[in-house]
């Protein structure tokens, strides 16, 4: 997920919905209740086969839980976003790698979940795997923002997989990390990854720069079109 800057030193005492409220103000959220009036896309209506492993749909995610607006695991972005995706996906099949997509739109729900989340005591059952070197409220701000890019339909975390000739046998690059997370690992050109991995993480980022999405450079999955086709409102529709 995309983190926010600093957004936690005006919100940390804060309960998860006020805070959410507090900066909803800047974001404001689409009064649309369906994929349709949102012009959100299914990436399988475009790429049918497409690898899709929504973690937010599924317990196998930091929060050790299906999170709140995941009623089904699908890949929904605006039209453009997710047109471009799919011809990322279609250039990088010709050279016998694919797509793996955790996240694409994020209600604004899911959200203020994630943040409800981080303000729940600790229950150590996700720490280890995900965020070991922080306690969850430091998670707020730089990973955890009551605000999110995905939820403007236009950004995707995933990752990049190298399959066999048929194109059907396929199998994740070494990143160094898996998606989510929380360290400085993760950063796109982290000095603790070997060479070896941040070339996987190249590969993938030059892949999605050259369809016309930008990286962000703390997370090596995360990616979003450029220019955004809605920049400044979120939407608030369950994926179902």
């Amino acid at each position: 997920m995309r983190p926010g800057k600093h957004a936690f030193l005006s919100c940390l005492a804060l309960l998860a919905t006020a805070c959410a409220t507090q900066h909803n103000s800047a974001q404001p959220v689409s009064p649309a209740t369906t994929p349709e009036q949102a012009d959100l896309v299914d990436i399988r209506s475009l790429l049918p086969d497409i690898d899709l492993d929504i973690r937010y749909a599924g317990a196998n995610n930091f929060t050790g839980a299906p999170v709140a607006g995941y009623d089904a695991p699908k890949c929904f972005l605006l039209r453009p976003a997710a047109e471009a995706l799919a011809q990322v996906e279609r250039k990088l099949r010709d050279d016998h790698m694919r797509l793996r997509l955790y996240d694409c739109y994020r209600p604004v729900r899911a959200v203020q979940a994630f943040v409800a989340w981080a303000h729940a005591p600790e229950d150590g059952r996700t720490k280890a795997a995900y965020y070991p070197g922080f306690d969850k409220p430091a998670l707020l701000g730089d990973y955890i923002s009551p605000t999110s890019g995905h939820s403007r339909g236009a950004t995707v975390d995933l990752d990049l997989l190298d399959c066999d000739d048929t194109g059907v046998a396929c199998t994740p690059l070494d990143m160094g990390t898996h998606f989510d997370f929380f360290d400085t690992l993760a950063n796109t050109d982290s000095k603790k990854a070997t060479d070896a991995q941040r070339a996987n993480r190249h590969r993938l980022r030059d892949a999605m720069v050259a369809g016309g999405f930008r990286p962000y450079p703390m997370e090596w999955w995360h990616f979003t079109l450029d220019p955004e086709p809605s920049p400044r409102v979120a939407f608030d529709i369950p994926v179902r």
